[in-house]
């Protein structure tokens, strides 16, 4: 077996495959704008790189999907705040989010059994962007790494994602538009049965700055989609996914084949049903209890498309803002630049909470745009075992959307 790694941030994907507002122009996806490339990556200061790890014989099918949140992360941290919907998953680090408030770490996104790898790729990155020599380490991270289950099409016992893509992944984050489906940390993952993936979106909501100026601000959301029934499948509230289940049972009834397949697909969901990660990302200042707000937001766009946080499902999102620059590492063995027993005062901006509800309706959005498109733009695969997932018939949704007038 070969193992091969593409990666880049860059519009090279040259399938036929649409974002959801290419499929349907006229579909109304909320009330505040998308932002120029409709991606995390409008929040300015936020990068991301996206990787595949395949094998030359379609068993391995995973990858890693890498994100800043800013350039200077490791000294500057950003506010951030937490939401979990449904705990059957893992984002390491977690606990000192809850802790502080704050992120300076990368974030990586990948499958449940490289949370390790991925762990340690940070550290090797770290140690290396920082220059740090060797027995001289002198200072303090703890990474955040986010997991979903890729078991069906993706051969876990490989375990072929290692310390060094993430390496890789983070020395070639970009501001590039997010490629999108079956990419970066969505490689191998499903979403309402069928190919699921990675997926992104923004939003801009009009403000105003400290001075009283019209100002605005940018809310992006980039998903890690694997999860959910095909009958809960909703586009603008349309039964997509119900329309199609039966459509696929009608036919499967004729097909020995596609009916066995389909039976063996409901036992590999019913016994881990999947999870979605979900990453918010805005240049609001917002401090870290507006942000554990903002992240429940997301629950609003995954339900809205059909998500019900079912027991067996990770459902984690995370929500961190550019918006300040907190200074971390100030304290180390060697050096102090702030007495810790001394309280010391430090100056941020914030949101007025009267003044947050457009940004709370752009994190629904941009988080229901984003699985569309992390659907919309992922491929059928065929990969471990000889398992097949097709990808949602874009042709059949659009008959179906243009029935329902929509």
């Amino acid at each position: 077996m070969v193992l091969m790694t593409t990666s880049n941030t860059s519009e090279a994907n040259k399938s036929p495959r649409m974002r959801i507002r290419e499929l349907l122009p006229d579909l109304h996806l909320g009330d505040w704008a998308p932002g120029t490339l409709n991606s995390i990556t409008d929040v300015p200061g936020v990068l991301v790189n996206t990787q595949e790890i395949l094998a030359d014989n379609g068993n391995v099918n995973t990858g890693v999907t890498s994100i800043l949140p800013r350039k200077d992360w490791f000294h500057d941290a950003c506010c951030a705040g937490l939401f979990s919907f449904n705990g059957s998953g893992e984002m390491t680090g977690s606990h000192w989010i809850n802790e502080t408030g704050l992120l300076h770490s990368p974030i990586i996104i990948t499958n449940s059994f490289a949370v390790g790898a991925a762990y340690q790729g940070i550290y090797e990155y770290a140690i290396k962007s920082q220059g740090t020599n060797k027995g001289q380490v002198d200072w303090f991270l703890l990474p955040i790494v986010a997991e979903t289950f890729d078991g069906y099409l993706n051969d876990l016992t490989q375990f072929p994602i290692t310390p060094a893509h993430i390496v890789k992944g983070l020395e070639n984050v970009s501001s590039d538009r997010v490629r999108e489906g079956c990419v970066g940390g969505g490689t191998g993952m499903i979403c309402h049965y069928f190919k699921g993936g990675t997926g992104s979106s923004s939003r801009v909501v009009p403000g105003l700055d400290k001075k009283g100026e019209p100002k605005n601000y940018t809310v992006g959301a980039l998903v890690q989609a694997n999860y959910g029934k095909k009958p809960h499948f909703r586009i603008s509230g349309v039964p997509i996914g119900r329309i199609l289940d039966q459509e696929e049972a009608k036919a499967a009834e004729q097909d020995a084949e596609k009916k066995a397949a389909r039976k063996n697909l409901e036992r590999e969901k019913e016994r881990k049903d999947g999870s979605i990660i979900v990453i918010l990302a805005t240049d609001a200042p917002l401090h870290p209890t507006q942000l554990q707000r903002l992240a429940k937001r997301a629950t609003v766009g995954l339900a809205r498309v059909g998500g019900r946080g079912h027991n067996p499902s990770g459902d984690i999102f995370l929500a961190f803002s550019t918006g300040n620059r907190i200074p971390v590492q100030t304290i180390s063995m060697g050096r102090r630049e702030v007495d810790p027993w001394k309280p010391t005062l430090f100056a941020i901006e914030v949101v007025d909470d009267s003044s947050i509800n457009g940004l709370f309706e752009a994190a629904a959005e941009a988080t229901e745009e984003a699985i569309y498109n992390a659907v919309c733009m992922a491929e059928t695969m065929v990969g471990n075992l000889g398992h097949k997932i097709e990808a949602l018939p874009l042709d059949r949704v659009k008959e179906i959307m243009e029935r329902y007038q929509i």
